[in-house]
């Protein structure tokens, strides 16, 4: 009897390490900002228009349950390319679009005004860091077969 307890708790254990082990990443997590997904390849042919700069972002996700302040928060790629968050508050469930282009910037959208693209469409990492510096999210990507990656 005394064995076969034993085999239990050792069991439960285990099981509880296993789901430990499984748990979602912080980028994953409820309860985080972080970084979504990064449109990398723009629709169409790479022309440097506006609208094709536009359509490659990065996104970011606030899963608390309260408003962050992005204010100098930054978005950074593998080339040191950086966008920084002027004053702005991303809501709880909300999501921001950073864009490469121009445009004007918007509660859901906002815009870096380059008149070049950042994200390389075969392989690069974005890096989200906090006005102190602190990195709060990664996320890379290595595939020229998508145009996007779901972090």
């Amino acid at each position: 009897m005394r064995y076969s307890r034993t085999l239990s708790t050792v069991a439960a254990t285990a099981a509880v390490v296993a789901g430990t082990v499984l748990l979602p990443s912080q980028a994953q997590a409820v309860g985080s900002v972080h970084l979504y997904k990064i449109y990398y390849d723009s629709p169409g042919t790479d022309s440097r228009s506006n609208a094709s700069l536009n359509g490659e972002y990065v996104q970011i996700r606030n899963t608390t349950t309260s408003a962050v302040s992005l204010t100098g928060w930054t978005v950074v790629d593998g080339s040191s390319h950086t966008y920084t968050f002027g004053s702005y508050s991303l809501g709880r469930g909300k999501t921001v679009t950073v864009r490469t282009g121009t445009g004007t910037n918007t509660a859901t959208n906002r815009y870096q005004g380059r008149a070049a693209y950042v994200w390389n469409n075969d392989r690069d990492t974005a890096t989200l860091k906090k006005r102190t510096g602190a990195r709060v999210d990664t996320c890379s990507y290595n595939s020229a077969r998508v145009d996007y990656k779901v972090c």
